[in-house]
């Protein structure tokens, strides 16, 4: 299997696939055992309807925002660190690389705690026997480090296997909690935990990472359009599913591990099998987009090495119980990644005519103004989350879904730099040299950006 995933520049056109199959990779991402946790977390923290309005709304928005991400993604073919690099510059792009990879390795990590928990259920269910939680840990990173080490490939054809299983478990799921115990606890009353927009970052947080990263894919696809057809499929119905799912079953259930919720419901053996895919087809993207964040820095870097280097310390993390900080972690990816975000898609649809971002551009040092538009737009997020829905100072609202607003504030304060920059000190055109020696790592010559 051919294990090059043009890690240091742009996929060849004669490698890019249908939108389809990375839409199934997207969902497959979706429908994991942490969106389970925060279905159930809603379920007991608002009322249904509100539950329901607020993750619909969350996973709109993603959608939306990543057909615009998908398609910078597949307009220049690299991965989501590269573009970070032609964005923020050479030290910038490493210093923000970096600041993607440990979120990764950390979202893995909390990942690989959620499987590691549900196994554990599953196992003393099916035998009795009672075997540390960290063990089943250790083995499910295990099985994810592998499929990430033969890259997007590998990750494809687990997605296109796992995605019906997953979407026709979840229906059987909904079809006999409702079938044994009626739907008439739907709408009993909770103390309200969660305000609404609050709750829409929640469920964009739990996935925003993969918005973000969604170039990673993206890249694959065989054009703009077909990557963003891929991308709010994806998202909206991959991130969407399983919240609802969770919140329904947890509501008529009365329980808070969807594992035991499927083994009272007669369904334990198939969920175990399907969960486990669940869980690998997601946590597998998560440790390989981190590996490609690491090699962006230099072409030195081999993706395979830091993959089994990141996943080494990912389950160590996991092992050590990651999963317990599962909502302050994702409240922190929404505020310090979300703004990033925003400042690529300003910084791409302002100036990909100027060459900023073929695969051979020179890169500056370090780009100070997207940096500070970047800052802005965390500062943003930090003022606006209140510290009841996670890590910030609740100083004043804007849209009331501080991930959005962080986002939305990066790309407009980089909109504002862009045309200060232009208008006292025009842009001029990047010129790339033919290229015509090997890439690092062997990798192909690289295709023509897609128009």
């Amino acid at each position: 299997m051919n294990a090059t995933d043009y890690e240091h520049g742009a996929v060849p056109a004669d490698q890019r696939k249908g939108w389809l199959s990375i839409a199934a990779v997207w969902i497959a991402i979706g429908i994991d055992l942490s969106g389970a946790f925060l279905g159930v977390a809603l379920a007991t923290g608002m009322e249904f309807w509100p539950a329901i309005f607020a993750t619909l709304t969350g996973s709109l928005l993603l959608g939306l925002l990543a057909m615009a991400c998908a398609y910078v993604g597949a307009a220049t073919g690299l991965s989501t660190a590269m573009i970070s690099r032609a964005v923020f510059g050479k030290i910038g792009g490493a210093v923000l690389a970096i600041a993607l990879a440990l979120s990764l390795l950390g979202w893995f990590a909390v990942q690989a705690g959620f499987f590691g928990s549900n196994a554990q259920i599953a196992f003393v269910e099916l035998t009795g026997l009672d075997v540390p939680v960290q063990v089943f840990t250790a083995i499910g990173g295990v099985l994810m480090v592998l499929t990430a080490l033969w890259g997007y490939r590998s990750i494809s054809r687990l997605s296109t296997l796992a995605v019906p299983l997953l979407l026709l478990l979840l229906v059987l799921g909904i079809v006999f909690a409702v079938a044994i115990r009626g739907a008439g606890r739907l709408l009993d009353p909770v103390d309200a935990v969660f305000t609404f927009g609050g709750a829409v970052s929640l469920v964009m947080g739990i996935f925003i990472l993969g918005v973000v990263t969604a170039p990673d894919m993206a890249r694959w696809a065989k054009s703009p359009k077909q990557a963003m057809a891929a991308g709010f499929v994806g998202f909206f119905f991959g991130n969407s599913i399983i919240i609802v799912v969770a919140i329904v079953l947890a509501r008529i259930m009365d329980e808070s591990e969807l594992m035991t919720i499927y083994f009272a419901l007669g369904l334990g053996l198939a969920a175990v099998v399907v969960l486990i895919l669940a869980q690998w087809t997601t946590n597998t993207t998560n440790i390989y987009s981190a590996a490609l964040s690491f090699s962006s820095i230099s072409g030195r870097l081999n993706r395979r090495t830091l993959t089994i280097v990141g996943g080494v310390i990912g389950i160590a993390i996991a092992v050590l119980g990651a999963a317990d900080a599962f909502v302050p972690f994702i409240s922190a990816i929404g505020i310090i990644i979300a703004p990033f975000g925003g400042v690529y898609l300003a910084a791409f649809f302002t100036e990909r005519r100027t060459g900023r971002f073929e695969a051979d551009a020179p890169a500056p040092t370090v780009d100070g103004w997207s940096a500070t538009a970047w800052l802005v737009g965390i500062l943003t997020a930090l003022a606006t989350t209140h510290p009841t829905d996670g890590l910030g100072f609740g100083v004043f609202d804007l849209s009331t879904i501080p991930a959005l607003d962080g986002l939305v504030v990066g790309f407009v304060v980089y909109l504002v730099i862009a045309f200060v920059r232009r208008r006292f000190a025009p842009v001029a055109p990047i010129t790339v040299a033919p290229h015509t020696a090997a890439a690092p790592d062997g990798d192909a010559a690289r295709a023509e950006v897609v128009a």
